[in-house]
């Protein structure tokens, strides 16, 4: 089935930017913001700003300032004032509640451990996520005893394809489900301390902020057929899809946050300038 392309023809273009605050951005974020901002342009849409930190053992307040500050020194704008996901827990909540009443979703006592571990459980998914095995599927929240730390996961329609536009990298498809062939299989939408998942909250945001195209990483193209899934259930239109090429060391490997020397922070310390940055890593894309 395919899910994408359900945003309305003709709606004005309104784009977001939404880093982590869990440490400095680096040039993998600078390609994929720039590219974000630079397709606003040029559908003379805009941006949001959102701060995505429900990580609250990570993210830092000085992660989110440097974030604002280095976003600007590149020359990147956005409409309005930033908008911080820990203040819009009640939206998941109902987003939560709504799946678990309409049989979505079902408790889980499986740790990652426990799902790693599981003699049935088939390859990992190409994000290297491990698929989840299913050994909860059937249980209901009354079958667990009081006090069992759990999660909640999205029952995922198995063996069926979930196909999309992507507008870098084309048509894109993933299968859900759990056997040898699946791509991803039941995923967390609601973790054990009580908060939404990323897959659930970037969905409700993206949905009620009224956003058309979502910009981000090309490692998060099987998150975008995690989240179709999670659009139909909540009977939301989903937004069109663009994600840019990964920026990699010189032996291939993905940039991390923990590479310092690499953060825009550290960069602009330097000495380099926004356009030397925008040249030689984002106008590419």
């Amino acid at each position: 089935m395919n899910l994408s392309d359900q945003c309305e023809t003709g709606t004005p273009y309104r784009g977001r930017i939404a880093p982590s605050p869990t440490g400095y951005l680096h040039l993998g974020h600078a390609r994929t913001f720039y590219t974000a901002y630079s397709r606003a342009l040029k559908h003379n849409g805009w941006l949001i700003y959102r701060d995505e930190d429900l990580d609250f053992q990570r993210c830092k307040p000085e992660f989110s300032r440097a974030a604002v500050e280095d976003l600007l020194w590149l020359g990147i704008h956005w409409k309005g004032d930033v908008i911080r996901q820990s203040q819009r827990l009640p939206l998941y909540r109902e987003a939560f509640e709504r799946l678990k009443k309409d049989g979505f979703i079902y408790p889980c006592t499986c740790s990652r451990k426990d799902v790693a571990q599981a003699a049935s459980a088939p390859h990992p998914s190409p994000d290297g996520e491990p698929i989840y095995p299913g050994t909860c599927r059937e249980r209901s929240i009354r079958d667990i005893p009081r006090g069992t730390q759990i999660v909640w996961r999205f029952r995922v329609p198995d063996g069926e394809t979930i196909r999309f536009h992507d507008g870098h990298f084309g048509e894109q498809s993933f299968i859900a489900g759990k056997s040898e062939n699946a791509d991803f299989g039941d995923f967390i939408v609601w973790r054990h301390d009580d908060l939404p998942s990323y897959q659930l909250a970037v969905t409700v945001d993206d949905a009620q902020m009224g956003i058309t195209e979502v910009v981000r990483g090309a490692d998060l193209l099987l998150s975008t057929a995690r989240q179709l899934l999670l659009y139909r259930a909540l009977g939301l239109k989903s937004p069109r899809f663009y994600h840019c090429p990964l920026v990699t060391d010189e032996n291939g490997n993905r940039l991390a946050k923990r590479c310092d020397s690499l953060s825009l922070r550290a960069l602009r310390n330097s000495g380099i300038t926004p356009q030397e940055i925008i040249s030689k890593w984002c106008d590419d894309v």
